[in-house]
């Protein structure tokens, strides 16, 4: 490990150092196999689940750490940074707010003593639908009442690690949008056990893409989930994902941080020890620069990072910051990957030096979980006042 870093590294430097030694057993080969089949790291996410990790933000009172979003941010960037993917199991660590914050007493004393043990797995958010992508008040997955039931019916697409998910926390809508004054209300969040769903109304189909993300698209046909299912209130549930929002986009900054690093890490260690025309090529300001612009990026996009992280635990609005963090983390680990391709040459592309399959990786954040587009329109109507341009 470089010695960059360290001066911010030393809040919760017991947990970083713990969870880099669990990464230290699940080497490079084990990601590049998982890689190769398109497999879902199983041993890696048991070894983080019996370490307590996934349940650092469920409370002590419910059998979790009880940690603040700074020491969970700092989980899924150093897992990041040793090289692994925590994509295949961050989703644990913030879907469960959405009960924590506003499920029912015994609806949070059934589930997170069990999430928090590792007996349930509580990793899939189904939101986003083919036909409406990010507009999510114009989702149609319907949950129709009846009796002590709702009777769901719709499809969702990018629901990661469905079929790795004992519980998903699935937003329908439960009353038709025309009947609802603003297009955000007759939206509701149910808690679905997927053991029960599947083959009696769920249907999950995985979808390949670039990196290896176990993500699925999702269909409903008559689906009956219990009403006491159903998270807060009937209708408010757009208010309720919006309130995990902020802590998903922070953690996954976070995570971008992580790769960053792993970036600037290892193009620093190539450009030292390649040698072209009888010199390290890391004496070449050509490669230099972009190294050391890279690394100037990450540290800028990190502290924002950290202030977004203060802000939400704090208890204030962190709204901008928690979307800034993400689109700059993003951008800082996108252009470190970019460098590192480029200081490897054609070794950048070789399977074995991993840099082909984190490029791969990071690049997602780019357009997940929400797009560049989205936070800039968020900034300009939000933060500066502009009018709202859909």
């Amino acid at each position: 490990m470089s010695a960059h870093g360290h001066a911010v590294d030393e809040e919760h430097g017991a947990i970083r150092e713990a969870v880099a030694r669990l990464c230290a057993e699940f080497p490079s080969e084990y990601w590049r196999k998982l890689d190769r089949e398109q497999a879902y790291p199983s041993a890696f996410v048991q070894a983080l689940t019996e370490a307590g990790y996934l349940a650092a933000l469920i409370p002590e009172a419910y059998g979790g750490a009880g940690l603040p979003l700074s020491a969970a941010a700092v989980i899924l960037e150093e897992i990041q940074r040793q090289g692994g993917n925590g994509a295949a199991c961050h989703a644990q660590m913030y879907v469960m707010g959405t009960v924590l914050r506003h499920g029912s007493e015994a609806q949070k004393a059934r589930y997170l003593p069990e999430i928090a043990a590792g007996r349930l797995r509580l990793q899939a958010f189904g939101v986003t639908e083919p036909t409406s992508g990010t507009d999510t008040t114009a989702l149609k997955t319907f949950a129709r009442r009846d009796g002590d039931h709702y009777v769901v019916n719709g499809q969702k697409v990018w629901t990661s690690r469905a079929e790795h998910s004992d519980l998903m926390v699935l937003l329908a809508r439960t009353t038709p949008r025309e009947q609802v004054q603003k297009r955000t209300a007759g939206l509701s969040v149910f808690l679905v056990d997927m053991r029960e769903a599947r083959g009696n109304g769920l249907t999950i189909r995985p979808i390949r893409t670039m990196m290896n993300h176990a993500t699925t698209e999702v269909f409903f046909d008559d689906l009956r989930v219990p009403a006491e299912n159903l998270i807060g209130e009937e209708g408010q549930g757009f208010r309720y994902i919006l309130s995990g929002m902020n802590a998903e986009r922070i953690l996954i900054a976070a995570e971008c941080i992580g790769d960053a690093k792993w970036f600037i890490d290892r193009a620093t260690a190539y450009a030292n020890e390649r040698s072209v025309f009888g010199r390290p090529i890391g004496q070449n300001q050509g490669i230099q620069f972009p190294i050391a612009l890279a690394y100037a990026r990450m540290r800028a996009a990190e502290l924002m990072v950290q202030e977004a992280t203060r802000r939400y635990e704090a208890g204030q609005n962190c709204g901008a910051e928690a979307n800034m963090a993400k689109m700059l983390a993003a951008d800082a680990s996108n252009e470190a990957a970019n460098v590192c391709i480029q200081t490897h040459g054609g070794f950048g592309f070789a399977e074995e030096y991993d840099v082909e399959r984190k490029f791969r990786e990071t690049r997602l954040y780019q357009v997940a979980p929400i797009s560049t587009n989205l936070i800039l329109s968020y900034l300009a109507e939000h933060v500066l006042g502009l009018p709202r341009s859909f």
